[in-house]
């Protein structure tokens, strides 16, 4: 199997604003990353900033949080593999 670059090629990182909790944070994401974090946001009937809280409430909790940007990436894989 050949890899295919995504539609739109390969793109760096993208650095947003978002609100958690009242206070402004900065994430950086691939643009497919955010199209991705936007469905799901749309699917779960959330604004985006509920769902990257909600997200960071869980990353908050695990022994060795990781950044957020690497959580939000870890969640949208896990809810592609979960279909």
């Amino acid at each position: 199997m050949k890899p295919v670059a995504p539609a739109g090629g390969f793109r760096g990182p993208v650095k947003r604003s978002i609100t958690i909790a009242g206070h402004p944070t900065s994430i950086s994401l691939e643009p497919g990353f955010w199209t991705a974090l936007e469905a799901e946001a749309v699917a779960h009937a959330l604004p985006l900033s509920a769902l990257v809280a909600a997200i960071d409430a869980v990353r908050i909790e695990s022994d060795a949080p990781p950044n957020l940007a690497s959580a939000i990436r870890s969640w949208l894989l896990a809810q592609a593999i979960a279909g």
